[in-house]
């Protein structure tokens, strides 16, 4: 029997138990004419679309077919073979030019159309990120497809209504649905995302030691390598930095690699590098480079005492004078590397003691790096109970941690929901060591770098070159 019921359909009552009823939707009956013009409206612009995007391509695919219809089999064979031809030895003569022109392009094309294109439709429809609304199905909307040395960027428009969180959710059900490793989720403006599929990992093999600078650097030093082969350089001048890892993620990678960019600028007087070693094993192998070393927690203290009277001179100089720090030789950038905060604020018996050493990190953290007084500080526990201050560094590395939760706590909340994966960095020295996600000031998204390793031959030769070099100013 058929029942008017309020809205756009007729529902027919298929079954009939005691207290519920069964509806099913009756079907809805298009003209054939008008399916027809959707479906070939959609297949051209879907054809436009792709020789926009992939023209190099279309052309490749196209062209053969043209000339076989247009002068015969043979001559389409000869123009295909002799532009085979030419792009071998194009490859094999200069294999970096071919693969940015060509070969990063025509991979792109390939897999836009084999993976991507094809898999769409049932890869967003199980992972829940299509909508049925009123007997139709929403996709996003596949924009673009992009081939990286490292990865496939794949750019999607969102439906209306969703969030970059619900996709971040999803990230193993799309990186499993496309046959990838691993899917990361970055926010390129309001309502579009970039979807990236890593299929080679530059930073699964150490990294040797950057060479030293010939030029001063003191803003930003070559710590490692970005994740697409890159150099990375890190702020160190105007801002706080602080590097948290297990034990042997690496953190000596990122303290000797900052240390050895600066080097060139301290023996030019514009840097001074102080150095608290509470545990007496990472730094003290180079204490002879630094302009001040302290082990002993007493004389810890007294050191960041003295940064904190530096900070409160130069204040008193630079107030109505001057906003900013300028790197001279009368005021240079004094950089405090502390090995392992945790020994100086949380492990520390005395208390009057972690005290004072608490209260002067807290000054240098929020008042040194307008005057040209910055802190790198090592941790490995960064529960907040361990550093209280924590929150007081405006950039954050976190390198391999225990826990997923150890991830928002280092690099600020929705951290890990971004891509930071701190937590799933190899413990093998080998694979995992120096490896770490950067969340700067300026950026929410977090960043994968890995430091290089600088051994211990390399810092005696640094001692050999650079030790007492600019004492005494």
């Amino acid at each position: 029997m058929l029942r008017k019921l309020p809205g756009d359909y007729t529902r027919e009552i298929v079954s009939t138990v005691p207290n519920a009823l069964v509806f099913r939707p009756t079907v809805v009956n298009t003209p054939a004419i008008v399916t027809l013009v959707a479906i070939v409206s959609r297949a051209v612009a879907g054809l436009v679309r792709m020789v926009w995007r992939h023209p190099i391509a279309c052309l490749a695919v196209a062209t053969p077919p043209a000339l076989a219809v247009l002068y015969g089999w043979l001559v389409a064979v000869l123009v295909v073979v002799s532009t085979m031809t030419t792009l071998v030895g194009w490859w094999l003569s200069h294999p970096a030019s071919f693969t940015r022109w060509a070969g990063l392009r025509l991979r792109a094309w390939w897999r836009w159309m084999w993976t991507y294109r094809r898999h769409w439709q049932p890869v967003m429809v199980i992972a829940g990120l299509a909508a049925h609304i009123g007997g139709r199905e929403y996709l996003p909307r596949l924009l673009k497809v992009t081939r990286t040395a490292t990865a496939d960027v794949v750019c999607v428009r969102m439906l209306s209504g969703q969030s970059v969180t619900e996709w971040q959710d999803r990230a193993d059900n799309l990186a499993h649905g496309f046959a990838c490793v691993q899917c990361r989720i970055k926010l390129d403006r309001p309502g579009r995302i970039s979807l990236v599929f890593p299929h080679r990992d530059l930073l699964a093999a150490p990294i040797l030691a950057l060479s030293v600078p010939r030029e001063t650097q003191v803003s930003a030093v070559a710590i490692g390598l970005h994740e697409d082969g890159s150099l990375y350089r890190l702020k160190l001048h105007g801002t706080h930095v602080l590097v948290a890892g297990a034990t042997g993620a690496g953190k000596g990678s990122w303290l000797w690699s900052a240390i050895r960019g600066l080097l060139p600028a301290r023996r030019a007087g514009l840097v001074e590098i102080w150095a608290l070693d509470p545990k007496l094993m990472e730094l003290s192998y180079g204490r002879d480079l630094f302009d001040h070393y302290a082990a002993d927690p007493s004389d810890c203290a007294d050191l960041l005492a003295a940064a904190v009277k530096v900070i409160q001179e130069r204040a008193g100089r630079f107030a109505g004078v001057q906003r900013n720090h300028i790197p001279t030789v009368h005021d240079p950038f004094v950089l405090v590397v502390v090995d392992e905060v945790a020994f100086l604020t949380a492990y520390q018996a005395d208390r009057k003691l972690k005290e004072r050493i608490t209260a002067a990190l807290a000054t240098l953290t929020t008042q040194g790096r307008a005057v040209g007084v910055g802190v790198l500080a090592a941790l490995q526990d960064p529960r907040k109970e361990v550093l209280n201050i924590r929150n007081l560094f405006p950039d954050k590395i976190a390198l391999r941690l225990d826990e997923p939760s150890q991830v928002d706590l280092v690099l600020g909340d929705g951290a890990r929901d971004r891509g930071a994966l701190a937590d799933q960095i190899s413990s093998s020295p080998l694979i995992g060591a120096g490896v770490g996600y950067v969340r700067l000031e300026a950026s929410p998204e977090p960043v994968r770098v890995r430091a290089a390793y600088v051994s211990d031959s390399d810092i005696r030769a640094m001692v050999a070159e650079f030790a007492g070099v600019g004492e005494g100013r």
